[in-house]
């Protein structure tokens, strides 16, 4: 299992290309992404706990500004250096998501 991330201009296409809308990407996290995120209460206040580890899961910039903030303890809970470089990447694309109005970050599960 694994959670992949691509920040997009706009609302990226579920069906078709969604291509023309990568802003950036980041692909090689993906393992240590979703054990963090798995162990986070689905039914919590939390955005990050609604991110779906076997689905697609879209985030608005908005969206992306309130998950920035949970990402800090998260981090303070990490087993590994690997969940701690996953986070660090996904902190940046959250940052970079908030930054740009009608961006989406895309959390690709499988």
């Amino acid at each position: 299992m694994g959670i992949e991330l691509e920040l997009h201009s706009g609302r990226p296409a579920r069906k078709g290309s969604s291509r023309d809308t990568v802003l950036r990407g980041s692909y090689e996290h993906g393992e240590a992404l979703a054990r963090v995120l798995n162990n986070l209460d689905r039914h919590g206040s939390g955005k990050l706990g609604w991110v779906d580890p076997y689905g697609d899961t879209l985030f608005n910039e908005q969206e992306a500004q309130v998950a920035r903030q949970e990402v800090a303890a998260l981090a303070q809970r990490c087993t590994d250096d690997q969940q701690k470089a996953a986070l660090l990447d996904l902190d940046e694309l959250l940052k970079a998501c908030a930054a740009t109005p009608g961006s989406y970050l895309w959390f690709m599960g499988d």
